[in-house]
C-alpha cells in the first residue's frame, strides 16, 4: 500500500514526532509530507522518508516559525501528492487540510485542534519582544485561520483523536466526532529496573512553554523546599531559570537511556499542566513510578487517581503542594503502576491503525 504521511512541521522529537515514527514503522513504504524540516531534528527513521516541504522550508530559517502562522494554510495547500493509496495526516495544525488526490482515503490522526485558535489564545506569543503586537496580529488572522481549520475537517475520511480530551475539542471545534486510538508509548524501553534505587527528587518533563504552566511546579517547590528536576527547553527557559529557588535544576535535554534513568530514579513525575494526551506520564509509569497530575485533560485519562499517581485540583501551587504532602504520607504499589502503563502500549496503537487504514482500504473497493 502507498501511504502519504503528513505532518505539520519537523524540528524536534515530541509526543506527536514519536507517533509519526510509529507510523513510518506501521507502513514501511511510505512518504512523509511536512510545512518545513530542520535536519537531524527528527529519528532518522523519519527523516529518511521525507520527500516534499513547502516554501516555508526556504525561510524558516529566518523567522520564527509562529510569525509565519498565517502562511500556514497556503504552505500546507502547496504541497502535491503525486500518488497514494491512502493518506495519514498527523495534525495539530494545518496537515489535516492538505490536498487529497480524488478517490484517496484520508485518516487524520489528530494531537488536538490548534490550541491558540480554539482553547489558549493567551499563550501563543507570551515570551520575547512585541508580544503585544503579536497578539494583535494572532487576533487580526484568527477568523481565517479559523475557518480555513474548519472546512479543513471535511476531507477527513476518518478522525481519530487521541484521547477523550481531544474528542471533546474536535466536536466542539468542529461538530464532528472521532474514535479515540491513544498514542504508542515504548513501554518496552520504558520499564522498572529495580537495581537503580530511588533518589531523593522529583522530576518533571515538559516543553518549557506557557501553557505547561512550569511557573505553578516551581513555586509549589519552593514552598516545600524538595528538590525538584526539570528536564526540557522552551520559549520561557531563562524566565523560569531566573526566578526559581537553589532546589529546583533545569536540564536542557537528555538521551532517551538517561531519560529513563531519571524516571526510574525519581520520587515522582510532576504533570501541572493541561496536556492534549501526554505521554511522559505514561512513560513514567512504564518505570514503576506515580505521578502527580493536575486534575483536568490528558492526565486524568492516563493516571489512575489513588492508584498510579494523584491528580491535583485547582490548578495552583498550593493544591499541588498539598498533593504532594498528601503523596509522601503513603505507599505505591510499582506492579500496579506499571500494568497501568501497559493499556498505551505501541503495540495496541498499531493494532488498531492497520485494522483502521485496512477498512479505509476496503470502503474504497
Amino acid at each position: 500500500m502507498r501511504v502519504a504521511l503528513v505532518h505539520d512541521w519537523l524540528t524536534g522529537m515530541r509526543g506527536g514526532e514519536k507517533v509519526l515514527r510509529e507510523l513510518c514503522s506501521l507502513f514501511p513504504e511510505s512518504q512523509v509530507y511536512t510545512l518545513f524540516w530542520e535536519p537531524k531534528s527528527v529519528a532518522p527513521e523519519i527523516e529518511g522518508r521525507i520527500v516534499q516541504t513547502s516554501f516555508l522550508q526556504h525561510v524558516r530559517a529566518f523567522a520564527d516559525y509562529r510569525n509565519l502562522l498565517p502562511f500556514f494554510p497556503a504552505a500546507i495547500r502547496s504541497l502535491r501528492i503525486r500518488e497514494a493509496d491512502l493518506v495519514v495526516s498527523s495534525s495539530h495544525a494545518v496537515a489535516k487540510g492538505v490536498r487529497i488526490p480524488v478517490g484517496v482515503p484520508h485518516l487524520c490522526y489528530i494531537h488536538t485542534p490548534m490550541r491558540y485558535l480554539w482553547d489558549d489564545t493567551g499563550n501563543y506569543f507570551a515570551f520575547g519582544r512585541g508580544r503585544r503586537w503579536k497578539h494583535l496580529a494572532l487576533r487580526a488572522v484568527t477568523p481565517y485561520l479559523k475557518a480555513f481549520d474548519r472546512r479543513s475537517t471535511v476531507s477527513p475520511t476518518k478522525i481519530v483523536a487521541n484521547s477523550q480530551t481531544v474528542r471533546a475539542r474536535v466536536r466542539r471545534a468542529y461538530g464532528r466526532d472521532a474514535e479515540v486510538v491513544f498514542p504508542p508509548v515504548d513501554v518496552v524501553f520504558f520499564s522498572p529496573n529495580p537495581a537503580e534505587r530511588l533518589d531523593d527528587f522529583y522530576l518533571t518533563v515538559s516543553a518549557l512553554e506557557p501553557y505547561k504552566r512550569i511557573d505553578v511546579a516551581l513555586e509549589a517547590f519552593r514552598r516545600l523546599n524538595r528538590r525538584l528536576i526539570v528536564i526540557g527547553d522552551g520559549t520561557q527557559r531563562a524566565e523560569l531559570q531566573s526566578v526559581a529557588p537553589a532546589n529546583i535544576e533545569f536540564i536542557r535535554r537528555v538521551s532517551d537511556e538517561d531519560l529513563r534513568g531519571f524516571y526510574r530514579r525519581c520520587r515522582a513525575l510532576i504533570m501541572p499542566g493541561i496536556e492534549d494526551f501526554g505521554m511522559t506520564p505514561v512513560e513514567a509509569q512504564a518505570c514503576g513510578r506515580p505521578v502527580i497530575c493536575y486534575g483536568e485533560g490528558g492526565g486524568v485519562e492516563t493516571v489512575a487517581d489513588g492508584r498510579t499517581g494523584l491528580h491535583f485540583w485547582p490548578q495552583a501551587a498550593s493544591a499541588l503542594a498539598d498533593a504532594v504532602i498528601h503523596f509522601e504520607s503513603r505507599s505505591w504499589d510499582v506492579t500496579v503502576i506499571r500494568r497501568n502503563a501497559e493499556r498505551f502500549s505501541a503495540d495496541v496503537f498499531r493494532r488498531r491503525i492497520r485494522e483502521i487504514a485496512s477498512e479505509l482500504g476496503a470502503n474504497r473497493e
